[in-house]
This record gives C-alpha cells, sequence and structure tokens, in this order.
C-alpha cells in the first residue's frame, strides 16, 4: 500500500454501512483528476469515527481532500478499455466545512 492524499469532488453522497461486527464506517466514491485531464475514480473506505462523520456531512460534487493508504486497480469500461482506479482507506479528511468548523472553535481564537 502506499501512503498518499488525494483531492477531488465526491460522486455521489457517502453511505454509511455496518460491518458484520455492528461496526459502522462509510463508503464514498471521489472523481480526482489526473495529469492528462482525466479523471480517474477513487473508492474510499473509513472505519474512524471523526472522519466518518466529515463524510457523512459531505453532499454529491462537494470537493475535498483526504489521506489515508492507496491500493492502485484497474478496471475495464463498456467500451472494453483499461481504466485506472484507486482504492483508499480514509484517516483524515478535509473540506471546506471542516475548516469553517474548525476556525470557528475556541482552539483558534
Amino acid at each position: 500500500m502506499i501512503d498518499g492524499l488525494i483531492s477531488g469532488r465526491l460522486h455521489g453522497a457517502p453511505e454509511e454501512r455496518t460491518g458484520k461486527n455492528g461496526a459502522p464506517f462509510v463508503v464514498a466514491k471521489v472523481l480526482a483528476a489526473s495529469c492528462d485531464g482525466e479523471n480517474i475514480i477513487v473508492n474510499v473506505i473509513s472505519f474512524e469515527s471523526a472522519t466518518c462523520k466529515a463524510l457523512r456531512h459531505l453532499a454529491d460534487g462537494d470537493s475535498l481532500a483526504l489521506a489515508g493508504s492507496l491500493t492502485p486497480r484497474v478496471w475495464t469500461d463498456k467500451q472494453g478499455a483499461a481504466r485506472p482506479s484507486l482504492d483508499m482507506v480514509a484517516h483524515q479528511v478535509l473540506s471546506a466545512y471542516g475548516i469553517e468548523r474548525k476556525s470557528s472553535s475556541e482552539d483558534f481564537k
């Protein structure tokens, strides 16, 4: 795995799910732009409560940055072309919502 930082826009709303052991987690898809102008799909999963909470407050199309472990993948589109994608286990989320909330807290005054 690769420790990485990605930024992009949410593709669809993040979904909260429950694992077999009863622990909640959140999954999301992020479209991140590559250097050639194509979008790369990043399949995101998070198990940490603060990260899950931050993701649940975001909606389709919101911009964000995520830090975590990356695993490169390849998928085949309907035309048979191989496309790159990434799987990420997110540990941190940064969004405009989070910055606004933190900057208004007492810790930053």
